[in-house]
């Protein structure tokens, strides 16, 4: 079917398209007009996820949480606060309702949760795309009784949120309660055991005679590790005087008269080379400059050897020294074992109080925590805005309502045409002899009932031309 045919098909049966869509949009009209009108009134709360709890310290994650907000959404649908809503207002004692609640359930079940599953099926709670605010709504045939219900949702979930925090703070505070006497008496008695250990061992709480001696004891080690390097760095430059290089250890070539010595010795070789060039090796001059040399020589020579055993004293007194201290730090440490032995066994008990101490303030800090929160009366939600009895209804939509009746109105038409269509073929053209019969066709005559226009001009547009042609599929 191609597109010149669908149209052939609409002109011919265009009184059965026009009835069936004057018959859809009159029906949703019909429908739109007596339908009852329903409306929709809005409250909002806020989830405040940034600032800390004044009460439990504890910081919520930053940004939006969207399990913060889901898990709200679910509280506020709940059977327990739609429960809420009807007891606050105080719905069971409406005889009218009553009378309601008997014809509908027989009297079977509670009335509660009868009116808290109606109210939940007109109840819609919606989160905030980017934000933590939640709004919930409420849909009913008064617009004030729409406003009433959805701030009454709003505020049964105040409530409720507040008692999901009160209540289980309330359990942990009676626990931590029974707890904290017993750390009280665990540490009663690790303060008297501690108490008898120190009378025995006549041990006061400023002793701070361990200290002293710790002091001391590192003071001593610390004088050895000194005496100890200078020992053997004597002991090495000792070592190293006693060998060919005593005339270039530190000590030799840092003597003044030693230097001055080296110093007389280089000018008297210089004058000797000089006059045993100029007079010859046996020149009394010559003979008096080498005696002379010979004679410095020795003068140092004395002197270095001088200077190098008093690096072996000072050996001999830093390792005596080293010894004494060395047994100055052994007895010290002894002393200060014994000392510590002493102390540990006190410090076991002095650790017990301590963590009996620390166990029974963490147990007293959680006690009023939770008996602060237990007092509680504010949540981290927050009213943003109020429901108000709406003044326009939501429902029924009388401008959508007809939109959709015309867009369905237009296609069930154009449907049922091409159905009857189906049914019941004809040939209203030229395509439809060649579909049928499969044969050539030799020429179109116009109708006898064919109108004129526009006289003889319209004659030329009503009568067609001869067509010669063939059928698809045959050669001519």
């Amino acid at each position: 079917m191609n597109f010149v045919q669908f149209l052939a098909i609409l002109r011919a049966r265009y009184k059965v398209a026009v009835g069936v869509f004057a018959a859809i949009v009159v029906l949703a009209g019909l429908l739109s007009l007596v339908w009852p009108r329903s409306y929709t009134a809005a409250a909002s709360v806020v989830v405040d996820s940034t600032k800390p709890d004044p009460l439990a310290a504890v910081l919520y994650s930053g940004g939006i949480n969207p399990s913060l907000v889901a898990t709200q959404i679910d509280v506020i649908q709940s059977d327990r606060v739609a429960v809420k809503v009807v007891r606050n207002l105080k719905l069971t004692e409406n005889p009218q309702i009553r009378e309601q609640w008997q014809a509908a359930t027989k009297g079977e079940g509670s009335i509660e949760q009868w009116l808290s599953g109606a109210f939940q099926k007109a109840l819609d709670v919606k989160p905030s795309r980017e934000s933590n605010v939640i709004t919930v709504t409420y849909k009913a045939a008064d617009p004030k009784f729409a406003a009433a219900l959805a701030n009454a949702f709003v505020q049964a979930y105040l409530e409720t949120n507040i008692e999901m925090r009160v209540e289980p703070a309330r359990l942990y505070s009676s626990f931590f309660d029974q707890r904290a006497k017993e750390a009280r008496d665990g540490l009663e008695k690790a303060q008297s055991k501690l108490s008898e250990f120190q009378r025995e061992k006549g041990i006061i709480a400023t002793d701070e005679r361990l200290d002293v001696e710790s002091a001391r004891l590192t003071e001593l080690s610390t004088q050895y590790v000194g005496l100890q390097s200078l020992a053997s760095d004597s002991g090495s430059r000792q070592s190293a005087a006693r060998g060919a290089g005593a005339d270039r250890m530190q000590e030799v070539l840092n003597n003044p008269l030693i230097a001055g010595l080296k110093a007389d010795q280089a000018r008297l070789e210089a004058k000797l080379q000089e006059l045993t060039a100029k007079l010859g090796d046996r020149n009394p001059q010559v003979v008096e400059t080498r005696a002379n040399l010979a004679e410095l020589k020795t003068r140092i020579d004395g002197e270095t050897v001088k200077v190098t055993s008093s690096l072996g004293i000072a050996n001999n007194i830093n390792q005596q020294r080293a010894g004494e201290i060395k047994a100055q730090l052994e007895a010290q440490r002894t002393k200060v074992l014994q000392m510590k032995a002493v102390r540990d066994d006190g410090s076991v008990l002095a650790r017990d109080v301590e963590n009996a101490q620390r166990t029974y303030d963490q147990i007293m800090q959680r006690l009023n925590q939770t008996t602060l929160e237990s007092m509680a009366t504010q949540s981290n939600i927050s009213v943003l805005s109020q429901a108000v009895a709406p003044v326009e209804p939501t429902s029924p939509k009388l401008i959508l309502n007809m939109a959709v009746a015309v867009f369905a109105g237009t296609l069930l038409a154009v449907a049922v045409v091409v159905a009857m269509e189906m049914l019941d073929r004809r040939v209203r053209g030229a395509d439809d002899v060649v579909q049928a019969v499969a044969l050539p066709i030799i020429g179109v005559l116009p109708s006898p009932n064919a109108r004129r226009l526009f006289g003889r001009a319209a004659k030329a547009n009503l009568m067609q031309q001869r067509l010669l042609g063939q059928a698809p599929g045959k050669s001519a």
